[in-house]
Parts: C-alpha cells; sequence; structure tokens
C-alpha cells in the first residue's frame, strides 16, 4: 500500500473545504476515513503555523522489543497467566490492533485471521 504524500492531502482538504460538507459527508463521498480527513486537517493546519513541525513520536509499550527492520506485525511477550506454564502470544499491528493469541492457538484460523487483516491493509 502506497503513501498519499502531504501535497496531495493538502490538495484533498482544500476540496473538502471548498465543498462545504462535513467530514463524514465529504469522507462517504470520496471513500476516505472521516477520521482520517480530520486529523490530516488538524495536521497541515499545526505545521502551517510552525514552520519546523516536530518529529513524529511513535507510542510504544514498554513491553514491546526494538525492531530493527519493518515488520507488518510486532509480536509483544505477555507475562505467563497460565498454570501450565505456557504463555499467551499478543499481535500488534501497525493499525495498533492487538490480538492475544492463547499458547494453543489453531495455526490456520491464525493464519486466514492474518491474510484477512492483511488483504484490508
Amino acid at each position: 500500500m502506497e503513501r498519499t504524500s502531504r501535497e496531495a492531502w493538502a490538495k484533498r482538504i482544500e476540496r473538502w473545504k471548498d465543498s462545504g460538507l462535513t467530514a463524514a459527508e465529504y469522507a462517504a463521498e470520496t471513500g476516505i476515513k472521516a477520521h482520517t480527513l480530520s486529523w490530516w486537517k488538524w495536521r497541515l493546519s499545526s505545521a502551517t503555523k510552525d514552520a519546523t513541525p516536530a518529529p513524529r513520536r511513535r507510542r510504544t509499550s514498554r513491553l514491546a522489543e526494538t525492531v530493527t527492520k519493518p515488520s507488518p506485525v510486532t509480536f509483544v511477550e505477555m507475562p505467563s497467566v497460565i498454570t501450565s506454564g505456557a504463555s499467551p502470544m499478543e499481535l500488534v499491528l501497525p493499525s495498533r490492533t492487538r490480538i492475544v493469541v492463547p499458547p494453543s492457538f489453531d495455526a490456520t484460523a491464525l493464519g486466514r485471521l492474518l491474510d484477512v487483516l492483511e488483504a484490508r491493509g
């Protein structure tokens, strides 16, 4: 999935403002999420106020390990809560969606779930 440039978002925001529609209405017509549209409006307006915008900060969990290369999924170690000694896994997707996988997971079902989530991208 390719990222859209800042300039392209600035043009989209201008078209939205010129339309006179609400974020939800404009988003429904263009296929853009209303939240994303509003965020870009805020981001571009705050960048205009400050010529040197602050670098983007990434929220990370204290449990998350540092990932050295891009990865679509982050694995987070979870404290053991099961008496057998096996620990569940937690998957953290780039969208911050968390999936807890029990030690006795079905690999086929998990694979299908990940395929569906990847397709939504």
